[in-house]
């Protein structure tokens, strides 16, 4: 028998990065050393007072049981709170503007199925995190790309999106600090983000995962702290990249108590939520001491500035990012990303990510997106390799 897949299925493109594993799994038969800068998944620890929290409630029985489908009043609390003491966003009510998530990802893909209806267009960032697009087409809508380029700060231009698409647009995505990037944006574009939603009825979704993991002394804003944020929409956050928990799963869909319950209707019929114990160590994580934040961003700072410095030594166009542990860089005269990945893991032992991987637009193309995520040594030694090659 023939087994005939959906077609939001079989649509799906290409994933690119099957390609690069493909590689990788190449060179390593060849017995390549590979020093990765591909993931954006911390290689630091869960800090200790956090794990501690989660060993003691995992073996606490009231734990074992399922978990509430909302999330722990305690936890949706604790966000709230760390919301209030991070961005001073106050008043959150955790009950009706606060829902948990098994990781921002999985409420990222699902709050499409609360918003939009079969063509209805969503406007995602290019290059952006290809979930805001993924998640559209699963449930029927049509993702507009908006492209992201170098001359606006890696903004988009909103004002250039056509009129008919705008009719149509129901959701507009927003990630900043931003993956792939690393570029920012500030209360004032905020505010006319905001302008720009209540003039054309559209809903804005901020994905603000990278809020914590910043140099230079610079502190990332929230989208909730721009005046009118709340009348419409909310921001997403994870636990993941602020305490090194990625495999913890644990984030928070808050702002707008419309677009929230929405998604938490969604997902009280197709997840059972958090696992308590996993919940109680995030509420150790958002109520305990910060340093273990401070420190993260000190070794993120110093493997930031080596890789920088030794790009910059290489003749590559490339500026340290404010925010986020991306670097997005252009590629050596003008080659494609995808073949400049492919040189790197054949001819240096190197895995970085090609920026055409970012979006069905095509305008991460020209980039390779550089992940923070290994030792100050191992990048010291990526940076010698790397120079042997001619480019």
């Amino acid at each position: 028998m023939e087994i005939r897949l959906a077609e939001r299925i079989t649509s799906l493109p290409p994933y690119l990065f099957a390609e690069i594993d493909r590689l990788k799994a190449e060179a390593r038969k060849k017995g390549a050393d590979l020093i990765s800068f591909g993931i954006g998944d911390p290689d630091l620890p869960t800090p200790e007072h956090i794990v501690q929290a989660g060993q003691a409630a995992m073996a606490d029985p009231r734990n074992h049981k399922y978990p509430d489908y909302e999330g722990m009043p305690e936890y949706r609390a604790a966000v709230c709170r760390w919301y209030e003491r991070r961005f001073g966003v106050k008043g959150l009510d955790p009950d009706k503007e606060c829902v948990s998530l098994i990781g921002s990802k999985e409420g990222i893909a699902h709050i499409a199925l609360a918003l939009l209806e079969p063509g209805d267009v969503a406007l995602c960032p290019d290059p952006g995190y290809p979930v805001y697009s993924i998640g559209t087409r699963f449930a029927d809508g049509i993702p507009y790309y908006l492209p992201l380029r170098a001359e606006n700060g890696f903004l988009p231009d909103l004002e250039s999106i056509p009129a008919d698409v705008l009719k149509k647009a129901k959701v507009l995505w927003l990630n900043y600090p931003n993956n792939p990037t690393g570029a920012v944006a500030d209360l004032d574009f905020w505010k006319r983000a905001i302008e720009f939603a209540k003039k054309n009825g559209i809903v804005i979704l901020s994905d603000n995962a990278y809020s914590e993991v910043a140099f230079d002394g610079y502190r990332p804003v929230s989208f909730l702290e721009a005046p009118g944020a709340m009348e419409v929409g909310a921001e997403f956050h994870s636990l993941s990249k602020t305490y090194n928990m990625t495999g913890w799963r644990a984030g928070s869909l808050v702002g707008n108590r419309t677009l929230v319950q929405a998604l938490g209707k969604v997902k009280t019929n197709v997840d059972s939520g958090i696992f308590q114990a996993v919940q109680v160590a995030s509420i150790a994580a958002l109520d305990g001491d910060q340093a273990c934040v401070d420190r993260n961003n000190e070794i993120y700072t110093r493997r930031r500035d080596v890789l920088v410095e030794g790009l910059r030594s290489m003749g590559w166009d490339v500026e340290p990012m404010k925010a986020t542990f991306y670097l997005w860089v252009k590629t050596p005269n003008g080659m494609k990303s995808m073949d400049v990945v492919k040189r790197l893991i054949d001819e240096a032992g190197v895995v970085a990510t090609p920026g055409v991987g970012f979006g069905l637009g095509g305008h991460g193309e020209g980039y390779v997106r550089f992940a923070i995520t290994t030792s100050e040594e191992r990048t010291r030694e990526a940076v010698e390799r790397m120079k042997k090659i001619g480019w």
